[in-house]
């Protein structure tokens, strides 16, 4: 049975209820984590956990550190840390489980439609038998595996970045878009405009897929238990690495526009 997305329309705009309940998960863990290691600080006696995320705290302020200064970064500490925090999480909350809802009648949720006629019409001409067919809705799934999602933090930080090399380092922002040579505006444009979709599309990408192949190995049962274990395990690194990337690379971008000695 094939699971679609919770998508209802409300006031003409659609909404992926899925990715508004997971980026709401996701910043309750970040919070979570944040305040319980902040309540049981210790000098003396450091816990386990704020062990770790004074890991994280320095392991930011070096990336910080490569790519902006300690003249420039210090400001930039706690947008690292909330982008490496929710970008890591977010990317984890889709390996150990699944949510999946099966619906055999029309559903509505806040007034809008989630399960059509339609939609039951179209399942029940896959079904081999009509009495089986039915729609499920997946509830729960990292989200970061929402190409939305992913797009709407490269923009963010990319807006960011401009905005701050527009307000703070006005001459040398402007002076690099026809830099080396006036002829080369056009280049720089579609430089500038190609940053989001990377940005975008390489943590979509990463995560998406890794989610699909779970759910593959998923499909093979008993024989699939040990394949399973070992692609989580490798997901788990592939997550840290694009939550590593997309940090820096925000870091990057940002010192491109405001320091302009990298011009």
């Amino acid at each position: 049975m094939e699971h679609l997305a919770p998508e209802i329309v409300l006031f003409g705009i659609k909404f992926d209820l899925a990715a508004i309940l997971m980026i709401l998960v996701a910043s309750i863990v970040v919070l979570i984590l944040g305040v319980s290691a902040a309540s049981k600080a210790s000098v003396t006696n450091p816990g386990k956990l704020q062990n770790f995320l004074e890991w994280v705290v320095e392991f930011v302020e070096n990336i910080i550190g490569s790519t902006l200064g300690s003249k420039y970064g210090k400001p930039f500490m706690t947008l690292g840390l909330t982008l490496i925090m929710f970008i890591f999480v977010g990317n984890m909350l889709g390996l150990p489980l699944s949510i999946v809802t099966e619906h055999t009648e029309p559903t509505r949720i806040f007034g809008a439609d989630l399960v059509t006629p339609e939609l039951l019409k179209e399942a029940a001409s896959k079904a081999k038998d009509a009495h089986e067919a039915a729609v499920g809705i997946a509830w729960w799934k990292s989200p970061t595996a929402d190409v939305s999602m992913t797009a709407a933090l490269a923009l963010t930080v990319i807006f960011l970045s401009h905005f701050l090399g527009l307000t703070r380092n006005t001459k040398h922002y402007l002076k690099h878009y026809v830099e080396p040579h006036w002829v080369m505006f056009p280049l720089n444009v579609i430089k500038e405009v190609s940053k989001p979709l990377t940005l975008a599309l390489r943590l979509y990408g990463n995560i998406y897929a890794g989610e699909v192949m779970i759910s593959v190995i998923m499909m093979a049962g008993f024989w699939g238990i040990i394949p399973l274990f070992v692609w989580q395990g490798f997901s788990v690194f592939v997550g840290a690495i694009q939550a590593f990337v997309f940090t820096m690379l925000t870091m990057v971008y940002i010192s491109q526009n405001l320091i302009h000695e990298e011009h």
